[in-house]
C-alpha cells in the first residue's frame, strides 16, 4: 500500500495549479497571474482548451444529475474536484435528492479554504485536503466516515483529474482506481475521464509544457485505451466511453467539442 502524501498547506501564488488554471478557464475569481498566465501559454499550444473544460463542467453536472435521478445514488465522492464554482456536486445532487451527501477531496490548499467556506452552511457536505491518492485516508477520514455509508453504492467522481498524475505500479491511475472499487458495493458507480489526445506530438508538447508550469505537479496526457482499461470489470453505461460532450447531451444543440487537437474523454462504469 503506498504511503500517505505529504501536502502543503500554504498556498503559492506563483506557481500554476490544475484547479486554479481550471477556475481561470470557467471564468471564476480564485486564482492568480501565475495561473493566468500559464492558461494563455497553454491556449497557444492547445487553443480548444477553453471550450473543453466548459464542456467537462457540464459533463459533471449530468452525469450526477443521472446518477442521482436514473441510480438512486445519494452519495458521492469527488476525487480531485477543484475549486468551487456554479453547479458544484452537491448542489446539482441536492436539487434532486436533498439528503445527498457529497465529499469534495483535492491537495491544492486553496480549494479547502475557498470550499469549507462555501460548504460552511451545508452539514451534508465536506471538504477534505488530501491526495487522491491516498486511499485509506480519504475513506477513513472523520467527515468521509460520518457522511458516506459504504455499505451503500457510492458515485466515485474522478473527472478531469487523472491527466494530474503519473503512471505508477502503485499510485498510478488503474492502481488508484482499483483500491478505490475494493471498497465499494456493487451498484457504485465510477465517472473517469481524462485528457487524451490520439496526436503523439499534441501529447508530448502539453505534457511537457504542463509539467514545467506546475514544477512537476502532472502526469501525463494519455491515449484513449488507457482510459478504456480503467473500466476493466466495469458495466459501462450508454452511450459507453466518448468525448464528454457527447455523453447525454441535453438536447440536440448543446455545447459540443468542435476540435480534436486533444479532447476529454470517459464515461460512467458501474460495479456489478
Amino acid at each position: 500500500m503506498p504511503s500517505e502524501k505529504r501536502l502543503s498547506k500554504e498556498i503559492d501564488a506563483k506557481v500554476p495549479t490544475a484547479a486554479r488554471m481550471y477556475d481561470f478557464y470557467l471564468g471564476g475569481k480564485d486564482n492568480y497571474a501565475a495561473d493566468r498566465q500559464a492558461v494563455e501559454e497553454l491556449d497557444k499550444v492547445v487553443p480548444s482548451t477553453r471550450r473543453l473544460a466548459l464542456n467537462n463542467r457540464r459533463f459533471l453536472a449530468r452525469v450526477v444529475k443521472t446518477l442521482a435521478e436514473d441510480y438512486g445514488i445519494r452519495q458521492f465522492l469527488d476525487h480531485g474536484s477543484g475549486l468551487p464554482t456554479q453547479d458544484n456536486v452537491h448542489q446539482v445532487a441536492q436539487r434532486i435528492a436533498p439528503d445527498s451527501r457529497v465529499i469534495y477531496v483535492d491537495n491544492d490548499p486553496m480549494v479547502l479554504v475557498h470550499g469549507r467556506a462555501l460548504l460552511d452552511q451545508n452539514d451534508r457536505t465536506a471538504v477534505i485536503h488530501a491526495d487522491m491518492r491516498s486511499t485509506d485516508e480519504i475513506f477513513d477520514h472523520a467527515d468521509t466516515r460520518r457522511l458516506i455509508d459504504f455499505s451503500r453504492p457510492v458515485g466515485v467522481l474522478f473527472n478531469s483529474v487523472f491527466h494530474c498524475i503519473p503512471d505508477s505500479d502503485t499510485d498510478g491511475p488503474q492502481a488508484v482506481v482499483r483500491r478505490v472499487a475494493e471498497r465499494l458495493v456493487p451498484g457504485s458507480c465510477a465517472v473517469m475521464c481524462q485528457l487524451v489526445s490520439e496526436d503523439a506530438e499534441v501529447r508530448d508538447s502539453v505534457t511537457r509544457f504542463m509539467d514545467d508550469a506546475t514544477h512537476g505537479n502532472w502526469g501525463r496526457v494519455r491515449e484513449p485505451r488507457d482510459v478504456d482499461a480503467l473500466f476493466e470489470g466495469m458495466e459501462i453505461l450508454e452511450p459507453g466511453l466518448v468525448e464528454v460532450s457527447t455523453w447525454r447531451p441535453d438536447n440536440e444543440v448543446a455545447p459540443r467539442q468542435l476540435t480534436q487537437e486533444w479532447i476529454e474523454y470517459g464515461g460512467v462504469g458501474r460495479l456489478a
